[in-house]
């Protein structure tokens, strides 16, 4: 991998975050050399709380001694910082671009936060249970027409290249194989959503996906355990 235009890059994160994991898949798709720090997010590194003050959460990005937070803004940040030693992951045109912006906050703000109280939610809860899939389930829907409109018929979401919401995507794909481990339901199925189950063989199969992505079996482990009642990444 190149280096961080002569400056050290460094990321904070920890190992099961699906936020963490999209910086990792940039960095990597970009050629980026890094250092990764892991952080116990119960006992929280001074250089955590010194470079994220307001959330104090993990991926943070430093580069030359600079903090860049929130994962959404750092893959932008790595995409843009880096452009001149790897594929370009956000589209030149400006219409394109604010597409994938659009689509890339749905996700964080409709697909993930009802994902993520599923995950945490008691097994006795059946009711609240219940209402964290239908919210899923119809956020995922939503998502699939978006792949169709950000493919274009073409194998990833930034046409036939990887893009930036493959990234953002791309940083759940483990979670989704976790999640039906846990829960015997596939958000991105075949039979529901045919276009993101495609979508997620194809990328599962990249180089950088290989590189990033975590064992599953760990992270049903970890839901299981340590998952509930923490929130651990943006």
């Amino acid at each position: 991998m190149a280096g961080g235009k002569g400056e050290e890059v460094k990321l904070l994160g920890a190992w099961a975050s699906p936020y963490v994991a999209r910086v990792k898949l940039a960095l990597h798709l970009k050629g980026v050399s890094y250092k990764y720090m892991e952080e116990d997010l119960t006992n929280k590194s001074e250089l955590l709380l010194r470079s994220n003050p307001v959330h104090t959460m993990v991926p943070v990005l430093i580069h030359g001694g600079k903090p860049i937070c929130e994962s959404q803004v750092i893959v932008q940040y790595v995409d843009e910082t880096f452009a001149s030693i790897g594929p370009a992951l956000l589209p030149a045109d400006p219409h394109e671009r604010a597409v994938a912006h659009f689509w890339a906050a749905y996700v964080d703000d409709k697909v993930l936060p009802p994902w993520g109280m599923l995950l945490r939610a008691k097994t006795d809860e059946v009711e609240e249970r219940a209402e964290w899939m239908r919210q899923t389930i119809a956020a995922v829907d939503a998502l699939e027409e978006g792949v169709r409109e950000c493919s274009k018929g073409k194998g990833f979401l930034g046409g036939d290249d990887v893009g930036y919401l493959d990234v953002l995507l791309g940083g759940m794909v483990p979670w989704v194989y976790a999640t039906e481990k846990i829960s015997g339901h596939n958000f991105f199925g075949a039979s529901k959503a045919p276009l993101l189950a495609a979508w997620m063989e194809r990328f599962t199969e990249l180089d950088a996906a290989k590189a990033v992505f975590q064992d599953v079996d760990s992270l049903v482990e970890y839901a299981g355990t340590v998952l509930s009642g923490m929130a651990v990444s943006n």
